[in-house]
């Protein structure tokens, strides 16, 4: 560990290494990063435990950036601790991984994406609930700036921690009183920072900021009080140079070589003092005994609902692999993740009603190993879109499902309805769309999610549904399923989940008027083999009626209606083309035009 001098010479070290960095760039946030400066030096060199030769050691402590603009200084001290090589002039150049913001696909010290504000808080509770899970020693430290406390999904996190008694958590706001266009909400108010963590029951401990030595008593006095903390460090925008400091005008920009020039007569030219940085105590983690992978006894023609077969396939995970962690928001009584508390509480985490929070503890859960699980109605899914998307860009590892989904679910009306949760999920790069039909399609889904890696999503829905599937059925990312066909068919009927019933009610109709149809479970949305597609429906009668319980952007008649392109098929789309009303399921399926009857009418009209 590092002196208190050592320290400050550190922090004028970064100080140099970020104004050049952004003036070779043309671009940075210079102010934000001085303001933080001691911050870094006091945490990277004196107070984190940490193997610099191994980003992903298990007992490392963990840093997140939540103000993700700060990044030219997160780069200048994992380059001065050792644990990065690249050359740090090459900062937000296109070849190099130095991003404008920090990104994991580019640098493996860092763990998510941030740059989005107000994200940081909820990962690192995800990162603090799996040490207590795990029984690992490593602490979790965030750092947030004072703009990004406005963010509601902040104080979702505040509420949190103390639930859980996350003693290992450390929030950081770097209080420098300017945002982006002048002064925050609170600008240097400590005393109303102070009391409002408190009032969230955290450990609350005012600094200066810019003074190590507070610094590093603050660090100790967290680590015994047995609580969340939260040090409120009292800092200045650009601190170190005369003509930045606490200067409007400065968020965001670099300086000119003339600039640099000046400020660098400003900033102490000290060498990087040698100092060691403490490597964690390994521990040995007991690992907890699982079992095998149970199957449910699905009898086909039996009744039960997609979200209630997802339940229950999560508590077999559960039972069968310990890493199996179910995070839900205050619905599992309905998206039925209540079935793992059941096998297995110390499997389930409770998120309340916070969706952001939800989400951002999935990404940090899953960054320390673990195969989450988030579960919530479709629609509220919407509410954490931003985290959705960084957890994309973090190369986000866990599955997500939105029960209830579109008009089937009946009386509750548009509020309840998912309707554009497809269309979100399918626009995230390299995003898994699922959607089963059946009890036994669920469960195998499920299954799949969880050997699966990237970002995952299972769709569900509320009413009980025939099971169509033999429990031996397989199934594969990508792929879809035949359930009826003829060599003489006209037509080729697409429906999953809901409607996938419909077309098989409607096939039959058709039956009955002499009209041969195929239908396809199309369960897989996203990747889809639209090769082996477009050739099945080119031996059924080069027509397609697609029907969806979604609305018509984003969802799976639009996702065909661009792979078919050109390929000379008909495509006749079905899908909830206005916001819908209160009703009963299948008033509700035939007022929108989305049931057998609108299927049946879709088909006459398309090969007349």
């Amino acid at each position: 560990m590092a002196t208190v001098e050592q320290l400050q010479n550190i922090a004028n070290v970064l100080r140099r290494d970020v104004a050049k960095m952004t003036t070779a760039a043309g671009s940075g946030h210079l102010s934000s990063c001085f303001s933080c400066a001691e911050i870094m030096s006091s945490l990277f060199f004196h107070e984190m435990k940490f193997d610099v030769s191994k980003h992903d050691y298990e007992d490392n402590d963990e840093f997140i950036l939540s103000k993700g603009h700060a990044a030219p200084i997160l780069y200048s001290a994992l380059f001065r601790a050792g644990c990065v090589k690249t050359d740090l002039m090459k900062l937000r150049k296109l070849k190099s991984p130095l991003e404008g913001h920090p990104m994991p696909k580019s640098l493996k010290w860092v763990k998510v994406a941030t740059g989005s504000l107000g994200q940081g808080a909820s990962i690192g509770i995800g990162m603090a609930l799996a040490g207590k899970l795990q029984g690992r020693k490593y602490r979790i430290y965030v750092l947030l700036g004072d703009s990004e406390m406005a963010e509601g999904s902040v104080y979702e996190a505040l509420q949190l921690a103390p639930y859980y008694n996350l003693d290992n958590l450390c929030f950081i706001i770097d209080v420098n009183r300017l945002g982006q266009r002048g002064q925050t909400m609170i600008g240097h108010d400590l005393k109303k920072y102070a009391e409002g963590i408190k009032s969230f029951n955290w450990h609350g401990i005012v600094v200066d900021g810019h003074d190590v030595s507070q610094m590093i008593e603050a660090f100790d006095e967290a680590k015994k009080v047995g609580m969340p903390t939260v040090i409120i460090a009292r800092t200045w925008k650009g601190k170190g140079i005369s003509f930045v400091e606490n200067q409007d005008g400065w968020h965001g920009r670099a300086m000119n070589k003339e600039e640099l020039s000046e400020a660098l007569k400003e900033i102490p030219d000290v060498k990087f003092p040698k100092v060691k940085i403490e490597k964690p105590k390994k521990v040995e983690v007991v690992k907890n005994k699982s079992e095998r992978l149970e199957v449910s006894p699905y009898e086909v023609g039996g009744l039960v609902s997609t979200r209630m077969a997802y339940g229950k396939a999560l508590a077999n995970l559960a039972k069968a692999n310990p890493k199996v962690i179910a995070v839900d928001a205050e619905v599992s009584n309905s998206t039925k993740t209540d079935e793992v508390k059941k096998v297995r509480p110390g499997q389930f985490v409770e998120a309340f009603i916070a969706e952001q929070d939800m989400v951002g503890i999935c990404l940090g859960m899953s960054k320390k190993g673990f195969n989450v699980f988030g579960s919530t109605f479709a629609a509220f899914l919407s509410r954490a879109h931003d985290q959705i998307r960084m957890s994309a860009l973090s190369s986000g590892n866990f599955t997500l499902c939105g029960s209830h989904a579109g008009v089937s679910i009946g009386e509750d009306g548009a509020s309840q309805m998912g309707l554009e949760d497809i269309a979100m999920m399918r626009a995230l790069p390299g995003s898994i769309v699922l959607y089963p039909s059946d009890g036994v399609s669920t469960e195998k889904l499920v299954y799949l999610a969880a050997k699966t890696k990237g970002m995952k999503y299972i769709r569900t829905t509320r009413g009980k549904t025939p099971v169509i599937y033999q429990s031996g059925e397989e199934f594969k990312l990508g792929d879809f399923k035949v359930l009826r066909q003829s060599k003489m068919d006209k037509v080729v009927l697409v429906g999953a989940g809901i409607t996938l019933h419909e077309a098989l009610e409607a096939h039959e109709i058709l039956n009955k008027k002499k009209i041969n149809s195929a239908v396809v479970d199309l369960y897989c949305v996203k990747p889809f083999d639209s090769k082996k597609f477009i050739k099945f429906v080119k031996t059924h009668g080069k027509k397609l009626v697609v029907v969806e319980d979604h609305y018509e952007e984003g969802g799976i008649g639009e996702m065909l209606a661009e792979e078919l392109e050109n390929s000379g098929i008909k495509i006749k789309h079905l899908f909830v083309g206005e916001i819908p009303h209160s009703g009963k399921p299948e008033e509700l399926l035939k007022r929108y035009g989305i049931d057998s009857g609108a299927i049946v009418k879709a088909v006459k009209k398309l090969i007349s």
